[in-house]
């Protein structure tokens, strides 16, 4: 069964936790191993993306937050490819086990986790990166204008960058692939003092968005 039949009826579910459990339990369906379900890329993949992540992240030392991993291929290329210090989190308990049986052997490095990326459960200054590739679309689908987001929306893409920021050491970089464009998206990644903000944009036809943020070495708060 294709992914594409498990879209939810309203967007406001993509911010359900029983939405993405139950949308990975369907996944399931058909697999008789039970534990590899059917994939789903947002945006772009490793491949589109490789090159740009090289430029910022250094594969062999680089501790890694993935934030939202989902069911993406992203991780296990990145993994084959020297990056092996990567902590994999995601909103759905049924999907981090499906990951982590599926990756035990050929992953062996890798770290999955449930979790919110509101309350990121890691300590300050951890991590030399954090990749978000669609997850803070998913916190901005409630219903309101996309001019003047509700203030739920503001209030959730805040508390997920403020602890991107936290866990990041002097230096890290946050890397958030998206559609949404510069003046829909900038506003809820910048804060002076820490950060500024470097626009990539991806694409020829229909353009997607890439958001560097470095830390800096002596950030003020």
């Amino acid at each position: 069964m294709a992914m594409r039949n498990y879209l939810p009826t309203e967007n406001e579910l993509y911010g359900s936790i029983d939405y993405w459990n139950s949308r990975y339990s369907q996944a399931l369906e058909g697999h008789e191993n039970n534990h590899e379900p059917s994939r789903f890329e947002w945006f772009k993949s490793y491949t589109d993306l490789s090159d740009l992540i090289e430029r910022y992240i250094t594969p062999q030392t680089s501790k890694i937050c993935m934030l939202g991993c989902g069911n993406s291929n992203m991780s296990k290329e990145m993994y084959d490819s020297g990056y092996q210090n990567i902590f994999n989190l995601d909103f759905s308990s049924v999907l981090i086990e499906q990951m982590r049986i599926q990756h035990a052997e050929t992953c062996p490095k890798m770290s999955w986790m449930q979790g919110d990326v509101r309350h990121l459960p890691f300590a300050d200054s951890s991590f030399d990166a954090a990749i978000d590739k669609g997850t803070m679309d998913a916190l901005m689908c409630a219903k309101g204008d996309v001019w003047d987001p509700p203030k739920e929306v503001v209030e959730n893409c805040k508390m997920e960058v403020d602890e991107v920021a936290r866990i990041l050491k002097p230096g890290g970089v946050f890397i958030y692939i998206t559609f949404g464009q510069p003046h829909f998206r900038k506003k809820h990644l910048e804060r002076s003092g820490i950060w500024e903000i470097e626009v990539i944009e991806l694409g020829d036809m229909f353009h997607y968005y890439c958001y560097v943020m470095k830390k800096f070495a002596n950030p003020i708060s």
